[in-house]
């Protein structure tokens, strides 16, 4: 593609130093990425700023850049107002403008993004729509699993996969969209034909530095110049406040308040949940969900909201719901054989850590081990927080390090413990995090549920800035055969 149409597609003010018939035939923001014939991505970042980082990308095959300020380098410049919101609308043009010809569905909100999300593929593909997804725990073109690192992607490989699905034959796209991808533009110029909001609490500050700032990032979403439907949980009173100001309309989903579509005769055990669903005044069906907790009642609403704007049918909405029978690290209960059960869950914030542990409560019959830790780098002020709420909801709680990435991890634990203190919660410390899972599955009696909080999907820690191979599945099962030899 030339230079001169990519350059096109960006708005705002743009002009082209150098030859604009340039062929482009890939697009990087990594310097260290670069191939023969690609467009360069000058990116400013907090940390690095990738205009540094032009000689070396020219060098390693580069043949034009897109830059904030003109560069002392003899190859082509896009000189722009915004490098990263140009990026996002570079790559759509390069990829043929895949979101277009799809279905695209967006899903937000602090919690609950990647359940709702496999619920969403799952109803589509019983209605009969090939569909792809992207999100946290992976990116998916139909049954093809494809690793993830970002909950959304950066826009070269956001558009990549697009472009995949679409080739693919894809008639519709799930996405994750996270706060900080709306913060950072990497969706800038994206259409979405349904966007949704699970719900909102305290997470990524930071980042966001407060939840003003945060809630802000994730209304931005439901702006009309980047989503076209709107569903979302209405018995969230910030999320119900912040749709409603915008004065448009919107599907609701709910419990408890007022809502087009939702739930009652709700009965949880641990094996999941059954419900009666109604949408108001035109249908109303039974649903066996195999995902357990109240929050996935939500999870499974807002799918049949977004599913309705899609006008999928009732049979194939409870088909979809029903057909789900686990998502990867979410309240996912591992097969071990145990006269004890060991549950797997992301919670890695205070009000994901008091949902799974309410959950699980409900149907317990012995006592609740809660097994968990706080990342490193990350809001240090919730740490006390889910100290106390640990220690208000379990029996027992092993404080264990999460990814403490670049942080003394016993001082993590400290902050932790200021908060489960004056609980009167038992509980032990044991930093090293595959001996506080051995000690748990040890000390664990009959009837007795383990929860290992944080981890979730993740097959690694992080530890001085090295990320280390850690799969609570395949480390929960080596454990149990070391402890039964």
């Amino acid at each position: 593609m030339k230079l001169k149409a990519l350059a096109g597609a960006i708005p705002g003010e743009v002009r082209i130093i150098g030859n604009e018939d340039t062929e482009i035939l890939a697009l990087c923001a990594d310097s260290r990425e670069v191939s023969p014939g690609a467009l360069f991505f000058c990116t400013p970042g907090l940390r690095m700023d990738a205009h540094d980082f032009a000689p070396q990308a020219v060098k390693n095959g580069a043949v034009a850049l897109v830059v904030e300020r003109v560069l002392p380098i003899d190859v082509p410049q896009v000189v722009v107002e915004d490098v990263r919101m140009a990026i996002s609308y570079a790559a759509s043009e390069f990829f043929g403008n895949p979101s277009r010809k799809m279905l695209l569905i967006g899903i937000t909100g602090t919690k609950g993004k990647t359940t709702s999300s496999f619920l969403i593929k799952s109803i589509l593909e019983e209605a009969g729509k090939k569909t792809g997804l992207i999100g946290t725990v992976c990116s998916m073109i139909g049954e093809e699993v494809i690793p993830a690192n970002l909950t959304t992607p950066d826009p070269i490989v956001t558009q990549t996969l697009l472009h995949r699905m679409e080739q693919a034959g894809c008639e519709g796209v799930v996405m994750e969209v996270s706060a900080h991808a709306l913060a950072m533009r990497r969706l800038a110029g994206v259409k979405f034909d349904i966007g949704a909001f699970t719900n909102f609490s305290q997470d990524h500050l930071d980042y966001f530095k407060d939840m003003d700032a945060y809630f802000a990032a994730k209304m931005r979403f439901f702006e009309p110049d980047m989503v076209e439907n709107i569903v979302y949980n209405v018995d969230d009173e910030r999320v119900a406040e912040g749709i409603r100001s915008l004065g448009r309309e919107a599907l609701r989903i709910g419990i408890r308040a007022s809502s087009d579509v939702y739930a009652n005769d709700i009965e949880i055990s641990e094996r999941g949940c059954s419900f009666l669903m109604t949408w108001h005044k035109q249908f109303r069906v039974s649903v066996s969900l195999k995902l357990a907790g109240i929050f996935n009642v939500y999870n499974a609403l807002l799918a049949a909201g977004v599913c309705i704007c899609a006008g999928v049918g009732p049979e194939a909405i409870r088909r979809g719901l029903e057909d789900v029978r686990a998502v990867p690290g979410r309240i996912e209960l591992l097969e071990t054989g145990t006269p004890y059960r060991v549950i797997l869950d992301y919670a890695h914030s205070p009000d994901s850590l008091e949902n799974i542990l309410k959950a699980v409560r409900q149907t317990a019959k012995g006592r609740m081990i809660a097994l968990f830790g706080c990342g490193g780098n990350r809001d240090a002020a919730k740490r006390p927080v889910m100290g106390e709420i640990a220690g208000e909801l379990a029996d027992f709680c092993i404080l264990t390090s999460d990814n403490p990435r670049n942080e003394d991890p016993m001082a993590i634990l400290d902050q932790i413990e200021e908060g489960i203190r004056h609980t009167g919660c038992e509980y032990v410390v044991i930093d090293n995090r595959r001996e506080a899972i051995r000690y748990a599955l040890q000390h664990a009696q009959p009837s007795d549920v383990i929860v290992l909080a944080g981890k979730g999907h993740e097959t690694y820690q992080e530890i001085n800035g090295v990320k280390y191979p850690f799969d609570e599945k395949i480390v929960v099962a080596e454990l149990l055969r070391e402890i039964a030899d």
